[in-house]
């Protein structure tokens, strides 16, 4: 599996929880589950994903601005984990906020499949980007 499939796995994964957290009301089992396994899912991707996807892309010129966006993205993702940890649950705000972050992920996972992926594809070679999604996947599975 490819850099590409590994990471397309991941964001599908990503889409459905934000797109369930969403869908959730007041301060439930449910929503600490689902705001739990989503903020343990976008940590570990970034992390593993910064390191075996976007580390490669800022040596090329190509893509050094788009890796260089992406990463920033993912602060402004953490933010927004940060401030619904800090907002009742119960209270109106927290799905205002939590409906930036299903906004935000979403735009964030679309410009790097859109985007970032077709540069990427020409800045890696055939052997990279087989080598970089075993890694990827080993470190997240």
């Amino acid at each position: 599996m490819n850099i590409f499939e590994a990471l397309r796995n991941d964001h599908d994964k990503q889409r459905k929880l934000v797109d369930a957290l969403i869908q959730t009301k007041g301060d439930t089992k449910k929503r600490h589950s689902l705001m739990d396994e989503l903020k343990t899912e976008l940590e570990e991707h970034a992390k593993f994903e910064e390191r075996y996807f976007y580390n490669p892309l800022i040596c090329e010129d190509l893509t050094q601005e788009k890796a260089r966006h992406s990463v920033a993205e993912h602060h402004e993702i953490d933010e927004l984990i940060e401030q619904l940890e800090d907002t009742e649950m119960s209270s109106s705000t927290w799905l205002v906020e939590a409906k930036k972050l299903h906004h935000l992920v979403h735009h964030h996972l679309d410009e790097e499949e859109h985007e970032v992926f077709q540069l990427a594809g020409k800045a890696l070679s055939e052997g990279q980007k087989e080598r970089l999604g075993d890694k990827y996947n080993d470190a997240m599975h």
